[in-house]
């Protein structure tokens, strides 16, 4: 039996399933990712994505923060792919119980999903830093130099930037949902970026399926890998 039969096999005979995602969920959407050959980090710029996207160069260099975060970040035309409607497919059916992601895109509540836990916050939600109106993402795009709320504060979007501290309530409920799964599906992350990285280790069952463009740090202790596209494997998937 290959690996595509085996996680049919698997996905056919559970309905507790919890999908931990990263960056390569969205790539087929269009959406860049950070490390792969031709993502952010290997294109030229006057300081590297990583040092752009901290809390301390958001506060020294806002206007420039906001030049790369609109040309890069703000992908607002990217439409949801396989993965995405799949994974909202099984919520519907009552299989998938959440979906923990990495990404801040939205695109998986755009494919339908409802449980959704997003450990690195969303592109989608930005708050005035003084009297904390909401504003959407589209409001940010529009925008020039630092996008001022109407009386007149900043704007921060409320994505977790280098150095910053995960939310606690969804660390939490995150935990929890790991911990409950029967079936945990890691995909499309290279499991580098801690401390997201380090929830599966609260995985308590047998089947941990990692499915990953390329290898991870953590296939060994996996119950089944699959390399390939994301979207592509779970749309072979009933």
């Amino acid at each position: 039996m290959n690996a595509l039969e085996q996680l049919k096999k698997i996905m056919a005979d559970t309905d507790h399933i919890v999908f931990f995602g990263g960056a390569g969920v969205s790539t087929e959407s269009g959406i860049p990712d950070f490390r792969s050959v031709d993502g952010l980090y290997n294109q030229k710029y006057d300081y590297p994505p990583e040092t752009i996207l901290s809390h301390t160069f958001y506060r020294n260099h806002t206007e420039e923060f906001y030049r790369f975060y609109r040309d890069k970040m703000l992908c607002l035309t990217a439409k949801p792919n396989a993965a995405h409607r799949k994974l909202a497919q099984w919520e519907q059916e009552g299989r998938l119980k959440a979906v923990i992601t990495q990404n801040i895109d939205g695109l998986h509540q755009a494919a339908g999903s409802k449980k959704v836990l997003e450990l690195h916050g969303s592109v989608h939600r930005n708050y005035c830093e003084k009297c904390h109106k909401f504003y959407d993402a589209a409001y940010i795009l529009h925008s020039e130099g630092v996008p001022k709320c109407e009386c007149g504060g900043a704007l921060k979007p409320d994505v977790v930037l280098y150095e910053e501290g995960l939310d606690n309530r969804t660390i939490t409920e995150a935990l929890a949902c790991i911990s409950a799964a029967d079936v945990l599906i890691v995909g499309g992350t290279s499991l580098a970026v801690y401390p997201a990285a380090g929830l599966i280790d609260y995985y308590r069952g047998n089947k941990l399926i990692l499915v990953n463009k390329t290898a991870t740090p953590r296939d060994s202790m996996a119950d089944l890998v699959i390399q390939g596209s994301i979207g592509e494997i779970f749309s072979q998937i009933d």
